[in-house]
């Protein structure tokens, strides 16, 4: 039928297709992403994306260019659109340094920072029978107008244009987490890396993003408040429908309708056993009764991710041994969070942490001394990481780095118990992880998840007193239930 289709429509202009596309949007043109005069409800005037303004993506190309060295050009690519099966692609995530750029939301464009002519975007194009199919896309016009390029030309003007700006520049730095063929296969590319000038842009973007600025805490904030709200939701439905499937969907739903565009990762939900591995994702077990539940779940809002833990009972009582684990892990959690103010690292603060879950343990009996290579293998995370446009944001910045107002990280101390475990067996099976979402201020920080609820007598109020039943019907649901 496409081929059909492709075959009638040069008999209507691309003129006609859109002026089509645009009656069917309110008569407003889409650009393919939302604009304050196509979406007035989620943007503002003067908006590139929702919360960020023009003023401050053209401040971040300034800032950029700022750090690059002198007679040097960045290259940056849109994330390119992976495919599920032939004809069905995933769900497209554009590529974070891009996005930071640009604010383009789209695929197929590709991004050149010079001190000679500062962003030049080159654009793809469409045809019409692509805009029936999948709708506008932005093109050199909106790259111009919109997306306030310096200069845009279209993709396939890529060859005769961006040849000659590489061979006059002594360096290049593009982004090789989506590097294109596109400007990849160039002769004058290849040349530059054969003689060592290729570098990678993510050694001053990450430096860029790892500071919030205030619009984007703002989004911070509203993705944490999002995910915190869901997943409050998600435990109080927790004792009439102790399925991971169940809570996995549960949880995506409540983010969804609260504005969340996507979830910022496959929604870990392990029960009992489960919950001892750290990015379990299969979620397709029962919790069994008096199993603890570990949910580590985050949420993306116009670009920005949140990223939370809880470990709770179901059955709405912890055990005598759950609630031991327990305590000390909450005990971390909270000694580690008082540890984030400005000057201090996260790698200093996963020193602390393992000090503390050493001498807890030892006195658990978990471990038979304070140096028992044992631990490694009951926690073997970081105390935490980088959050912000990405879960585990900004990579290339160590966690030595002394932190400064403005970066948000995570705090999640836990202890994964395998099953089969030489030690007591009171503990075996045990996975626990207290994780919250910390900004770190002028004075010291501020905990973006701290509407969720973690001391043990708070969850099992919440489990015994507001619990929720469900309206779901059919054989493979139990009927709701008074809790």
């Amino acid at each position: 039928m496409r081929t059909l289709v492709q075959k009638l429509l040069p008999r209507t202009t691309f003129k006609q297709v859109v002026a089509f596309r645009g009656y069917c949007t309110d008569k407003i043109l889409d650009i393919g992403q939302p604009t304050a005069a196509s979406h007035p409800e989620l943007m503002k005037e003067g908006e590139i994306t929702p919360g960020i303004t023009a003023d401050e993506y053209i401040t971040r190309r300034k800032r950029l260019l700022e750090l690059l060295p002198e007679n040097s050009l960045a290259v940056i690519a849109a994330a390119p659109v992976k495919m599920m099966t032939d004809v069905v692609p995933y769900t497209f995530r554009q590529d974070a340094d891009y996005l930071y750029v640009t604010g383009c939301l789209q695929p197929g464009g590709l991004a050149v920072l010079s001190h000679d002519f500062g962003l030049c975007m080159f654009m793809p194009e469409t045809k019409p029978y692509d805009v029936l199919w999948n709708g506008k896309i932005a093109g050199v016009d909106e790259a111009l107008e919109f997306f306030k390029a310096d200069e845009a030309y279209p993709l396939r003007k890529l060859r005769e244009i961006l040849p000659d700006i590489i061979r006059r520049s002594s360096k290049l730095f593009h982004n090789s987490s989506t590097a294109s063929p596109a400007y990849v296969d160039l002769e004058a590319f290849r040349k530059a890396a054969e003689n060592g000038q290729v570098k990678d842009i993510s050694l001053f973007t990450h430096e860029l993003r790892l500071i919030k600025s205030t619009a984007e805490m703002k989004l911070m904030k509203e993705s944490a408040s999002i995910a915190c709200q869901a997943l409050l939701q998600t435990m109080m439905h927790s004792k009439t429908y102790p399925h991971e499937s169940l809570l996995s969907a549960k949880v995506e739903y409540e983010c969804r309708m609260r504005g969340a565009q996507r979830m910022a990762y496959n929604p870990v939900v392990g029960g009992g056993c489960n919950g001892s591995v750290i990015h379990y994702s299969r979620n397709d077990r029962k919790v069994k009764e008096g199993d603890l539940v570990l949910m580590d779940i985050g949420c993306e809002l116009h670009g920005y991710v949140s990223d939370l833990t809880r470990t709770w009972p179901p059955c709405g009582k912890f055990s005598a041994a759950q609630e031991e684990l327990y305590e000390l892990i909450l005990l971390t959690n909270k000694e580690c969070i008082k540890l984030c103010k400005p000057g201090a690292s996260i790698q200093h603060i996963h020193e602390c942490a393992t000090k503390m879950l050493r001498e807890g343990f030892k006195e658990l009996g978990i471990l038979k001394n304070l140096k028992s290579d044992v631990f490694h293998h009951l926690n073997p995370t970081s105390i935490g990481h980088y959050l912000g446009m990405d879960v585990h944001d900004c990579p290339r910045v160590g966690y030595d780095r002394p932190l400064k107002p403005g970066v948000v990280i995570t705090i999640e101390p836990g202890v994964y118990i395998p099953s089969i475990f030489q030690g007591p067996q009171r503990f075996a099976g045990i996975g626990i992880r207290i994780e919250d979402e910390v900004l770190i201020t002028e004075s010291g920080y501020e905990v973006l998840t701290g509407s969720i609820p973690k001391e043990i007598n708070q969850i099992e109020s919440l489990l015994n007193n507001f619990c929720f039943g469900s309206t779901m019907h059919g054989p493979k649901f139990m009927k709701a239930s008074t809790c």
